[in-house]
């Protein structure tokens, strides 16, 4: 086969050598049962896969397709009420449903190792973090305090921790979420395991973090000789860092194969309908203002008697047969359990997009910022001037005195027009919730303005701030955090209206009620609680309540992060669907610059406080001036990933500085490959439509030409 059409796969030693070589791993027909009150959820049937020495299985699909539950059952941590009821766990060659118990405990404690989702809540915050560490040394090799200190030290260091004799010391809150994850990666590895289970380990990071993470997982499977079991809902990463793909869907796995395989042609209907799901599909088929697929209904419950296809009542090619035929999956090396698969003659070959080149020129004079998406517009919905927000920062011990102050917003300027979308993407920490924040008014600036429909909102008081909410409103990440979980749906939306006394009673319930069409719930969710609903419904009240006062802009922190691709698929049409209809603006903060491409028209780069870059939404993407932005863009999971790029571009390395000593003139020269000593001078944002802080800013046809490959595949 031509190195053409040769996309995603890396060739692992695993698969070279797969002829002849007993798996290390082998699930048949996996069951797991969980008892609950209301009946028992029959949370896996039948899952069988094996995962060689060396190689990285991915395991996919959205929430409750099985996926954690598949790894839990390995490792034997399922909650309370869960069981395997049937089939085979073989490491090894043994069945560990067939060992006593204390010798299925340290296979599991030395020879298996498990990385979870949220590392702040699988470390516990009581204990400092050698003790953590080193704390399965002590329990199954017995080994003395001071040795599992040093060797504590040593795991951590070979993580790439920063300075790993302090941090051992350290508790868990003082860490960044990168450094946690880290540091649960060094637990799991301290044993030396033969296999790594990493269930949605980046799921929470953002682009940056996320890809030092999995690059470091790489480092270490090759280093250690290990199998890696990676589980996520994220196609992109699936298709950049596994050897082979198991997609799940209700308990089952409906298709696995090699990754460039599965890539180039998906068989299953599902994982068709999950790839046509990704922003970047949608863009790269029919343009930035094409409409996302999206899979109609959810997946079934697992608590009733299910028969035929499960994936049946959401499918598009769905037939009698397929709801009455249980379908297994076929044989050969690219299995799927599909009556009417998708032809494997459809699907091309995929080209991978061209490396991208690092280079400079000398940077533009400064110019006046654009006032709109296409020049001269109508006066701005929002305009932010010279945004300064800076928080004290406190000391330790019982006097807590000043230890100075962190610079979350710095000099920070930009316009948003009646219905555009403006984006702000960055990594974590580096403002661009603050400034949302800001913006509606749920925090005050240290200096600057934030101009809201030719009011300045940053020294209203009162009830003059009250009633500036009626033009502005916030989506939060996660909606069913920001409800109160004792208030029934029509109490939560009918909040806003009582409290800005909007209307009588009848009015508000017809408002309501109206609320409920545009976002596409039924009228029967008033009578339930936030905990009744799904993470995607959650997020349509959300939506719902901030569109109650009928505002002009929406800021939306993160509103679909934490959402599988399916539903996020729904939520992103719903929320440009109502952009047209209702004529909204919205600020649209993320650290995803895939989806941040898909929806908005201009974009704004934040890094450390600091705007670095703002221009057109298509000419930022795929022209990127500032090295950070390149650097962002260079990091996004994609289902076509470019390892030359990858190769070639630029990585950031090392954590993002304290924003209470941030670097004196470009706050992003201690990590950018192309400083130089000029850099310790602040450069200004300079340019028309496109503006750049840098006084080194890549050329625009070095950065677009991986973006026009990437785009032409």
């Amino acid at each position: 086969m031509s190195e053409s059409t040769e996309p995603i796969v890396r060739n692992s030693s695993a698969d070279r050598d797969r002829a002849g070589v007993q798996p290390l791993l082998e699930l048949r027909d996996l069951d797991t049962d969980i008892a609950l009150r209301r009946g028992t959820v029959h949370a896996l049937d039948g899952v069988s896969f094996e995962v060689m020495p060396g190689e990285t299985l991915g395991v996919v699909g959205e929430s409750g397709s099985g996926k954690t539950m598949t790894a839990l059952s390995i490792m034997g941590l399922l909650p309370q009420g869960g069981q395997v009821t049937g089939g085979q766990i073989l490491f090894e060659g043994r069945d560990l449903r067939s060992l006593a118990a204390d010798e299925v405990r340290r296979i599991r404690g030395v020879r298996m190792g498990m990385v979870f989702q949220d590392p702040l809540t699988s470390l516990n915050p009581t204990m400092r973090i050698g003790v953590q560490v080193a704390e399965p040394l002590r329990v199954h090799e017995k080994v003395g305090k001071a040795e599992a200190r040093e060797r504590a030290i040593e795991i951590l260091r070979r993580v790439g921790m920063p300075r790993p004799d302090r941090i051992v010391d350290n508790y868990p809150h003082e860490l960044s979420g990168g450094m946690r994850q880290r540091v649960a990666i060094a637990m799991a590895l301290v044993c030396s395991p033969r296999l790594l289970i990493a269930d949605e380990p980046t799921t929470a990071l953002d682009v940056t973090t996320q890809r030092q993470i999995l690059e470091l997982i790489d480092d270490l499977r090759e280093e250690f000789g290990m199998a890696v079991i990676l589980v996520t809902h994220d196609l992109g990463v699936i298709a950049g860092r596994a050897d082979r793909v198991a997609v799940m869907y209700a308990g089952r796995v409906v298709e696995t194969a090699a990754t460039g395989e599965l890539f180039r042609s998906p068989r299953h209907r599902y994982t068709e309908a999950l790839m046509e799901a990704l922003p970047e599909s949608a863009i790269r088929e029919a343009g930035e203002h094409a409409r996302l697929y999206s899979i109609p209904g959810l997946p079934p419950d697992l608590s009733r008697p299910l028969t035929g296809c499960r994936f049946a009542p959401r499918c598009r090619h769905v037939t009698d047969e397929c709801r009455t035929t249980e379908v297994t999956l076929s044989p050969g090396t690219h299995q799927h359990a599909c009556l009417h698969p998708v032809p494997a003659a459809s699907a091309g070959p995929v080209t991978l997009p061209a490396p991208a080149r690092i280079e400079a020129e000398p940077a533009p004079e400064p110019a006046a910022p654009p006032t709109g998406p296409d020049g001269p517009a109508a006066t701005p919905v929002l305009s932010v001037r010279s945004l300064v927000k800076d928080y004290a920062a406190h000391g330790r011990g019982l006097l807590r005195r000043d230890a100075g102050q962190v610079s979350a917003v710095a000099d920070v300027s930009f316009e948003v027009a009646p219905g555009e979308t403006f984006g702000l993407v960055g990594e974590s920490g580096c403002g661009k919730s603050t400034v949302g924040r800001l913006a509606v008014g749920l925090e005050r600036p240290t200096a600057g303005q934030i101009v809201l429909d030719g009011t300045d909102i940053a020294g209203l008081t009162g009830r003059e701030r009250r009633r500036m909410h009626r033009r502005v409103q916030l989506m939060f990440q996660d909606s069913y955090a920001a409800m109160n979980p004792r208030m029934r749906v029509d109490a939560i939306l009918a909040e806003p209206l009582e409290i800005q006394k909007v209307g009588d009673g009848a009015a508000r319930r017809a408002r309501i009620a109206s609320l409920l069409d545009q976002v596409g719930l039924s009228r029967r969710v008033l009578e339930r609680y936030p905990h009744e609903f799904s993470g995607g419904q959650l997020q349509r009240i959300g939506l719902a309540r901030s569109l109650a006062l009928q505002p002009r802009l929406i800021v939306g922190d993160e509103p679909v992060s934490a959402l599988d691709v399916s539903i996020q698929a729904q939520v992103l049409n719903l929320m440009k669907d109502l952009q047209r209809e209702l004529g909204l603006a919205y600020v649209f903060i993320s650290h995803d610059l895939s989806v941040v491409d898909y929806m908005a028209d201009r974009i704004g780069v934040m890094y450390l406080g600091k705007l670095v870059e703002i221009g057109p939404a298509r000419e930022v993407v795929r022209a990127a001036r500032h090295p950070y932005t390149q650097a962002l863009i260079d990091a996004v999971p994609s289902i076509t990933p470019n390892p030359a790029a990858a190769r070639d571009g630029i990585t950031i390395r090392g954590e993002l500085p304290s924003a209470m000593n941030p670097p004196t003139g470009c706050r992003f020269r201690t990590r950018c490959p192309l400083a130089q000593e000029i850099c310790e001078t602040e450069p200004p944002l300079a340019g028309d439509r496109h503006q750049v802080a840098c006084h080194f800013p890549l050329r625009p046809e070095s950065s677009a030409a991986s973006a026009e490959a990437g785009a032409a595949a």
